[in-house]
């Protein structure tokens, strides 16, 4: 799948004390409303794991100039329109592009 993406070397690995300084577009990443319900799934399942076992794992997401960028970090509450990081941090769900657990 992250072929799907972007390959490898083009995608950034950011700290998550950095979310807040990106911006994101308000077009959704996704296209088809089955990887949309996909994702909220995959977001609900990083949140029980975020809370119950403090996993950490990889959120792909994509900015408003359209670089593909991953942070690894817990997500501690995810609803339909954003996740929220440990940190505090929000990432609209919209711009989410995948969960690597």
């Amino acid at each position: 799948m992250l072929s799907d993406l972007q390959t490898i070397e083009t995608v950034e690995t950011v700290e998550k004390e950095s979310i807040p300084t990106l911006t994101f577009a308000h077009d959704e990443v996704l296209t088809t409303a089955e990887d949309r319900a996909r994702r909220r799934h995959d977001a609900e399942r990083a949140t029980t794991l975020g809370n119950a076992y403090h996993n950490k794992l990889g959120i792909y997401f994509r900015t408003a100039d359209g670089a593909t960028k991953r942070v690894n970090t817990t997500i501690w509450a995810a609803d339909a329109e954003h996740i929220t990081l440990k940190s505090g941090a929000l990432i609209p769900l919209r711009a989410v592009l995948r969960f690597e657990f």
